[in-house]
This record gives structure tokens, sequence and C-alpha cells, in this order.
């Protein structure tokens, strides 16, 4: 649920805003608080439970380095998408999308084929990303923003390639506060890159200090770390449905507080999507490996 509110934060934001500088401060902020929380806790767990940690070599650096970097990509991506189509079809197209990129790419990797269930969800979730384009806002005269749905898809392979790094580094023995501290800390220090780049005009008004903080701490920070806690005493199946928490809560507040209103279309197209990741998260339920870390928005 608190990642469901990243897009009607941003709606309710200050003006003057733009989709890489809130990226970007989101990053600087979660990405730091959530490095300090998740190595704590990586610390915590090893004392615990003390287990030979795998060698810290060019593969599995790289590619603690590459989620960092994906998630920073991610941000402007996300924001792009929300600011031109709004949240409630932004957040639903990214989040949408992300399971059916990283499924491809996991085939692309593995040569792993697909099942049947799998191809049906992806069927549905494709139709309905289709119908979204075509739809749009109610009263709207040219459907869904190109350049917007192509940012919230943007933002969904961000994700993909981010869930099969994580899932390489747990295969390998990796802690995953460890993994997700090091994505923090790799985005943020990506991001502060970004910072004499971008308009950060905003960040001394009330409302835009409370806006990033809320992004940064809330929506980064303490949700990854509550997210990779309950990871660990959940089944893959109860957490894929639960994921589906984030697109309903983030749909139900454009709608409800943002006052968003939807095409005829566009309300089918979710109505399909929704039916394609719900399709998803039941197949889950067939015996498999340990269950992937999962990444969110």
């Amino acid at each position: 649920m608190l990642f469901g509110t990243t897009g009607t934060s941003q709606a309710l934001g200050p003006s003057g805003t733009t989709p890489l500088s809130i990226g970007v401060m989101r990053m600087v902020i979660g990405g730091t608080g959530l490095a300090l929380l998740a190595f704590l806790l990586a610390a915590r767990h090893a004392r615990r439970s003390p287990a030979p940690r795998p060698p810290l070599g060019i593969r599995p650096l790289s590619l603690m380095v590459l989620t960092g970097l994906c998630l920073a990509l991610y941000q402007p991506l996300f924001f792009l998408g929300t600011e031109r189509n709004g949240v409630a079809v932004g957040t639903v197209v990214a989040l949408g999308s992300a399971p059916i990129l990283a499924g491809l790419l996991e085939w692309a990797l593995t040569r792993r084929m697909p099942t049947t269930t799998w191809m049906a969800a992806t069927a549905l979730a494709t139709a309905g990303v289709v119908l979204l384009g075509f739809g749009g806002s109610a009263g709207g005269a040219g459907g869904t923003d190109g350049l917007g749905l192509l940012g919230s898809i943007g933002a969904g392979a961000s994700f993909a390639v981010i869930a099969n790094a994580q899932r390489r580094l747990l295969d390998t023995g990796w802690d995953p506060f460890t993994v997700v501290g090091a994505m923090g800390a790799s985005s943020a220090a990506v991001s502060v890159l970004a910072v004499p780049f971008v308009d950060l005009a905003w960040m001394q008004t009330p409302a835009g200090l409370v806006m990033a903080l809320w992004l940064g701490l809330a929506t980064i920070s303490v949700a990854y770390v509550l997210f990779t806690w309950g990871l660990s005493g959940l089944t893959a199946a109860t957490a894929a449905t639960l994921t589906l928490g984030e697109p309903l809560t983030a749909a139900v507040l454009g709608i409800v507080v943002l006052d968003e209103r939807l095409s005829v279309l566009a309300i089918v197209g979710l109505t399909v999507l929704g039916a394609g990741l719900a399709l998803l998260a039941w197949g889950s339920r067939a015996p498999r490996d340990p269950a992937p870390f999962a990444v969110e928005g």
C-alpha cells in the first residue's frame, strides 16, 4: 500500500516539479535510508545466523550496481507515465508490464519454456495495455498519451532487470537485506550525480519537502524493508497475490482522491490487465524453487 501512494503523492505535490527532479530526490533520500536500514538488518541477521557469505567478485558486484542503476532509471520513467496518463493508468501499466517483461527476460536468459498459465496471463495483460492505449481519460480526445505509455512500460522493464538480477544474487547465497541494501546505496550514489542538473526549487516549499520525504522514506526506505522482511515468511503465491495491492491502491487513490475519470474502454483495459495479473498470481501456486525476491515501485 505504501508503494501504491507514489503517483498520488506526486500529483498532490507542488507545481514546478519534473519527473526527473522528483525521481532524483526520491532516490537520494530513499536510497540512502534504505541502505542504512537494510545493512543494519543484514548485520543483525548475520549475528543471529552466522553463515559464510559468498565472495564479492566482479559478477555479484556488477549485478548489485545494475539493480541500483535500474532503480534510479525507474523513477523518472514511472513519474513520466503518471504525469501524462494519470495515476491509475500510469501505475497499472508500469506494474502490469513488469512481471510480463521479467518473465520474458528470464526466458531469454535461461531458455526455460514458460508455463501455459504464464502465457495466458501475458496475453491478457498485453491486451489490457493495448486497450488502455486506445482508451485514456473520459472525455479525452486522443486516448492514452504515447510517451507516457512508453515511460510506464520502460519503468516495468527496469523492474524486470532488477528482479532477474536479484534472483541470481539470492540463488548464489546472498542475504536479501544485503541485496536490497546494495540496490539502495548504488541508486542513491547514481542519483546524487544528477542533482546539479535538475531544478530543485520546489524542495524549498513545505509541500515539496513533505512530498520528497514521503516518497523517499515511506515509499522506498520503509516500504522495501517491510517487503523484504515479509517475503521471509510468505509463500510465493501469497507474495504474488499481495503485490496486486499496489496497483489497486494506486487506481483507487487516483479515482477517489484525484478525481480521475477513465473512459469505458480504459476501464475495460484495466479490468483485462487486472485479470492477467490475477491469473499470474494464481499460477504461482505451482511447485517451484524458492520464491524470487520481487521488486515493487
